[in-house]
């Protein structure tokens, strides 16, 4: 199949598009490099598919660029390009709403005109709300601009099955780690903390807990939901098991032989309290089965960033 990914830079996208190409299947990849954190960072996560047979690459930003060309003989769409992260969604709405609703929008109405056969919305635990913890049919409180816009984004899509039978399905992943995480996300804080020697920041108390996502379990379940998704099906993709923040900690100190130095500030507006991913439909649905325990796929995150260090990459 010829299976465009949005985001394609990304921590998610680029590894999703390794795995895509590994199984036979023609990427096009496209990114805009939104400066959320470092093109530098993006260009490497791109650069073992650089020059790769089956794959070609678009920078376009998917709020104003001619989409047309991208989607043209598509057989399928997996949109993962989206502004994440919680705290800059309250500062600055404005770009949460463009980059994330009106760019789907702006795709789904790309992909419908292309006559697209499959389209894959990834979503986000953050729909849920503070407790997101049970089944995709637990009721639907965001708590972040962030999650709201991702919530909006699910709504536009499921409208335009109802309208016009749009052959799209939606994940909603659940805390992704490992190899490539995003700089602002807390694991690669704390384990580049903690190889500098510096003290780590903890919001609230450390006993929040995550329904922890390797993200090769994560690609699986997305190219699951691709191959066998139902039309307006929503997929939980999580783990197999939830640790707390400060397990979390203590797993990566071992791993990395330190004893690290903790601060505490007061939880931040919009934190999710409690994730625990409820894989049931997807199992039974998909066949999904995370196969990552957070001991194993920490250790392994871990052994990136020194890697990384060793090579002198950022």
């Amino acid at each position: 199949m010829r299976i465009v990914v949005t985001g394609a830079a990304g921590f998610i996208g680029s590894t999703l598009c390794e795995a895509l190409i590994d199984a036979g299947h023609e990427v096009v990849g496209v990114d805009a490099f939104i400066p959320y954190y470092p093109r530098e960072v993006k260009e490497m996560n791109l650069a073992n598919l650089r020059g790769t047979a089956g794959f070609r690459f678009h920078e376009m930003d998917l709020r104003t660029g001619e989409l047309e060309p991208c989607v043209e003989g598509a057989d399928a769409i997996i949109h993962e390009a989206a502004m994440a992260g919680l705290m800059r969604s309250w500062t600055d709405l404005e770009l949460y709403v463009s980059c994330n609703i009106l760019a789907t929008n702006r795709l789904i109405e790309a992909a419908m005109q292309a006559g697209v056969g499959r389209f894959v919305l990834a979503s986000t635990s953050s729909v849920y709300g503070r407790e997101a913890v049970g089944n995709e049919d637990r009721p639907l409180e965001p708590s972040s601009p962030y999650g709201i816009t991702k919530l909006a984004c699910e709504k536009l899509v499921l409208a335009h099955v109802a309208m016009s039978d749009f052959p799209a399905t939606i994940i909603r992943y659940f805390s992704i780690y490992g190899p490539r995480q995003r700089p602002d996300m807390a694991y690669h804080r704390f384990i580049e903390a903690m190889l500098d020697g510096q003290p780590i920041t903890v919001y609230g108390d450390g006993e929040q807990t995550r329904s922890n996502t390797y993200v090769s379990d994560a690609v699986r379940g997305t190219i699951l939901a691709l191959e066998r998704g139902e039309r307006g099906g929503i997929y939980n993709v999580g783990g197999g098991r939830t640790i707390s923040l400060n397990q979390a900690i203590e797993t990566i100190a071992g791993h990395l032989g330190v004893k690290p130095v903790i601060r505490t500030e007061p939880a931040r507006p919009g934190d999710q309290r409690h994730t625990s991913a409820d894989i049931s439909r997807a199992r039974a649905g998909l066949g999904y089965e995370p196969t990552t325990d957070p001991e194993d796929g920490l250790g392994m995150q871990v052994a990136w960033h020194v890697q990384r260090r060793e090579q002198g990459r950022p």
